[in-house]
């Protein structure tokens, strides 16, 4: 099994400072593996160092293998429902997961294997079941449907030491007003790595795109065309 430490000097810090470093999390559903190494390539030239990928598809498995061999790339597992897929990704080299709701079993999984867990939340008391249970950084989702960056700053008001990722309808002319609130260790986003980009095998708009939303995170105007 991968020692889920080796990648802490690799990247010369913890999952989640990098994530944090980098504002922006790649949310991906690859289909076809073999796409996974130039995606983690194209990610990198426009200046992203984290990805998630999915198990929405029978690849994620091969594709987090082959993104993590990157050498700047920090990856982890997202839409994780099961320990099943806790293992199979941590076997994979996935370096944290992320799940779309809070499930006992896959965060006391990932405690068992020391990987940092994410576990989507979207009220108060999904909130205050991840602090129950050890934790301080969850993703919010889907964050656009549920009020935005409001209700992330309403719920961010009661429980002070939570970060939060929020994801799900961010985009380029949303993604500044969510990195401003202090609360918000970074974002997810699918808009750089769309599946009709990925199934296209059009790298090149992916780090095009990736640039402009690394930009736009920053609060830099992005100029198209």
């Amino acid at each position: 099994m991968t020692n889920v430490h080796d990648g802490e000097q690799k990247f010369g810090g913890d999952v989640v400072s990098v994530i944090g470093a980098g504002r922006i999390l790649p949310v991906v559903v690859l289909s076809d593996p073999a796409g996974a190494q130039p995606l983690a390539a194209a990610l990198a030239d426009g200046g992203l160092r984290t990805a998630e990928v999915t198990f929405r598809t029978a690849a994620a498995a091969d594709a987090i293998a082959a993104m993590a061999r990157h050498p700047q790339m920090l990856v982890g597992a997202g839409t994780v429902l099961t320990v099943e897929q806790v293992d199979r990704a941590v076997q994979a080299g996935a370096r944290f997961v992320v799940s779309p709701g809070f499930g006992p079993a896959v965060v006391r999984r990932c405690q068992e294997l020391d990987v940092p867990v994410f576990p989507g939340v979207s009220s108060a008391t999904e909130i205050q079941m991840a602090l129950d249970a050890g934790l301080d950084t969850v993703k919010f989702f889907p964050a656009e449907q549920l009020g935005g960056i409001g209700m992330v700053a309403a719920l961010a008001a009661p429980f002070r030491s939570v970060r939060f990722i929020p994801t799900g309808g961010v985009n380029t002319a949303n993604v500044a007003g969510y990195l401003a609130h202090p609360a918000v260790l970074a974002v997810g986003g699918t808009w750089m790595v769309a599946p009709t980009l990925l199934d296209a095998g059009d790298w090149a708009e992916v780090t095009r795109l990736t640039a402009a939303a690394v930009a736009a995170a920053r609060g830099e105007r992005v100029i198209s065309g």
